[in-house]
């Protein structure tokens, strides 16, 4: 039997053909959540189709398959989604204060806006800004970080060659200012709000995070820098809720059961575990640190949500409604 779905056969011709090391059968079945028959399937289905299909033998005898550039001729020409799905990655970029990362993807959008076809050209911009106006990205408001573009360029072009770095740091909470720290960058958290690098402190001799707008100087060396071989990014920054690096707990919050309806919609942690409760109320738990982030995001929730563990949050959260009564007498 022929596998059928020719929405996956399309992007399959498409990653075949752009990458050169060609695609396993592990690699069709793992994109495509399907099974290794399936897998043959399409695989066969792209063979029909194209049959300058290469293959490839690995070390070990696992076979490869790709195309040779320009095999898959207009099926390879971006559409009108493309092009909106980049812009709206553009203005995602430029609101976060990314401007570097907002104009290189401006430059990709206009190297596959010109692969459109003349009418498909003339149509582009008014449906790009009805489809960006209907999801909210080109009015969304919200203060965010001016971050320098020169600081995000450095410290990308270090991340990409590997290389330490030198520089003059303020820290948020006391004021200080670090001269000539040298720091091996390892990624940015760029996003509403605050920003800030993942970076492994040669001083601290551990990974730390750095706020973006605390940096006032930040110069490449030449000197080499191999992150930790245990660091995990993801494994890292899940063991705080936000970008806070506290010591973890064991919480738990539970959510009425007018608001358990928007909260289960929400991923508020990579480890959370999700309880309905017999009165339509809603249990959340994860194990992580970040208490100050957690109270901040709590109080979104008003009334709508009670804090059952740890203590340590529920006297944070009271501490943080005293002060902002201090400060609204």
């Amino acid at each position: 039997m022929r596998y059928g779905r020719l929405a996956d056969l399309v992007r399959l011709a498409m990653q075949m053909q752009g990458r050169a090391d060609g695609l396993s059968l592990d690699d069709i079945g793992q994109t495509y959540e399907v099974s290794r028959r399936t897998a043959e399937r399409m695989r066969d289905a792209i063979r029909d189709a194209f049959p300058q299909t290469e293959e490839l033998l690995e070390e070990g005898g696992r076979k490869r398959w790709r195309l040779p550039p320009g095999t898959a001729g207009r099926l390879a020409d971006p559409t009108v989604d493309d092009i909106v799905t980049l812009k709206r990655a553009v203005d995602l970029a430029r609101q976060s204060g990314d401007f570097g990362t907002a104009e290189r993807l401006d430059m990709l959008s206009d190297r596959l806006r010109a692969r459109l076809p003349g009418k498909k050209r003339a149509q582009l911009e008014p449906d790009i800004a009805v489809l960006l106006e209907a999801d909210g990205v080109a009015l969304r408001p919200g203060p965010r970080e001016r971050i320098p573009g020169e600081t995000l360029h450095t410290l990308r072009e270090a991340i990409l060659a590997g290389v330490w770095v030198d520089v003059d740091h303020r820290t948020r909470a006391t004021g200080l200012l670090s001269r000539n720290a040298r720091l091996g960058p390892i990624a940015m958290l760029l996003g509403e709000g605050r920003q800030y690098l993942v970076a492994f402190s040669d001083y601290a001799q551990s990974v730390r995070l750095f706020a973006l707008a605390g940096f006032e100087r930040v110069e490449m060396t030449g000197d080499v820098f191999e992150r930790p071989e245990d660091f995990e990014l993801d494994a890292w920054m899940q063991q705080s809720f936000g970008i806070w690096r506290e010591d973890s707990y064991d919480v738990v919050w539970r959510f009425t059961h007018e608001a358990a309806p928007d909260a289960r919609l929400y991923l508020f942690h990579p480890t959370q575990v999700m309880t309905d409760e017999p009165d339509g109320s809603l249990t959340v738990s994860f194990h992580a640190g970040g208490l100050r982030e957690m109270c901040w995001h709590l109080f979104r929730w008003g009334n709508q949500v009670e804090i059952l563990s740890p203590p340590e949050l529920r006297a944070a959260m009271i501490a943080q409604v005293d002060e902002a009564r201090r400060q609204c007498p």
